[in-house]
């Protein structure tokens, strides 16, 4: 019979680390590419906006362009604050199950920082 509450977070982390090296890969993209992108979208936009010469259009998009500003801010500092908080939970974790947790961070943002004396 198999239980589902026997869980071995090394194992999990190991037979799983292909993917979390592809989270890693795809959240270092996303953290640079979106970014960007909504920088050069709201310089467009506010581009157009003043060369139109309308105040409110000026406006407009100088309020569009702080939103995306912010969003832009927000993208590139949520997995960072994602990774924290996995860290604390790393932290957290029981003896036997700091190591698994460890491996699968680790994957996941490329560094080797966690619990070095597990790898």
């Amino acid at each position: 019979m198999i239980s589902i509450l026997e869980f071995d977070a090394a194992t999990f982390c190991a037979n799983t680390s292909a993917l979390w090296g592809l989270l890693g890969i795809a959240v270092v993209a996303i953290k640079i590419v979106i970014p960007i992108a909504l920088i050069i979208f709201g310089m467009l936009d506010m581009g157009k906006a003043v060369t139109s010469g309308k105040d409110d259009e000026i406006k407009k998009q100088l309020m569009s362009f702080l939103r995306r500003a912010i969003a832009a801010v927000l993208v590139f500092f949520v997995p960072t604050i994602v990774g924290m908080l996995m860290t604390t939970v790393n932290d957290a974790a029981t003896a036997e199950d700091t190591c698994g947790w460890a491996t699968c961070i680790n994957n996941a943002t490329g560094s080797k920082s966690l619990k070095a004396e597990c790898n």
